[in-house]
C-alpha cells in the first residue's frame, strides 16, 4: 500500500506516497562518475558498432560474460586503461554487467517485479 514516508494523509498538502519506492536517485548521483564513464564506454562502443547492436549479439549473456572478466582480469593485473579503447577497464568491466543483465531482465522467463521496483514478485528467488 502507498503511504508517505512522514506519515501524512494522502489528501493533505504535502502528502507523497512514495514511502519504500525505489529511490534511483541514490544510483544516479551517487555513482555519477562511475556511470559518466560507462556512458564513455557505450558512445565508443555505439560508434565502433551500431547504437544499441549489443542487444542482438548471438550469444550476447556468454560474450559480454567473457569481456566482463576480461577487462577485470586487466584491472586486477595492474593495467587501469584499456589500450584500445583508451578508457578505464572498470567502466568496460561495469557496461559488460549491465549488459549482461538487461539482456537477462529481457527474457520473456524472467520474473516481474513486484509493483514497488525494489523486489522480486512472491515466489522468486532473488539471486
Amino acid at each position: 500500500m502507498e503511504r508517505d514516508p512522514n506519515g501524512k494523509n494522502p489528501h493533505d498538502g504535502g502528502a507523497k506516497l512514495d514511502a519504500g519506492k525505489n529511490r534511483l536517485g541514490l544510483v544516479l548521483g551517487g555513482f555519477a562518475r562511475a556511470l559518466t564513464e560507462v556512458g564513455r564506454v557505450g558512445t565508443y562502443g555505439a560508434g565502433k558498432y551500431t547504437e544499441d547492436g549489443w542487444i542482438t549479439v548471438p550469444d550476447g549473456d556468454a560474450r559480454y560474460t567473457d569481456a566482463m572478466l576480461r577487462h577485470l582480469l586487466a584491472e586486477m593485473r595492474g593495467e587501469d586503461v584499456d589500450p584500445d579503447t583508451g578508457l578505464l577497464h572498470a567502466a568496460h568491466t561495469a557496461w559488460n554487467a549491465l549488459a549482461r543483465l538487461d539482456l537477462r531482465l529481457r527474457e520473456p522467463a524472467f520474473p516481474p517485479l513486484d509493483q514497488s521496483g525494489l523486489g522480486s514478485a512472491p515466489g522468486h528467488k532473488a539471486g
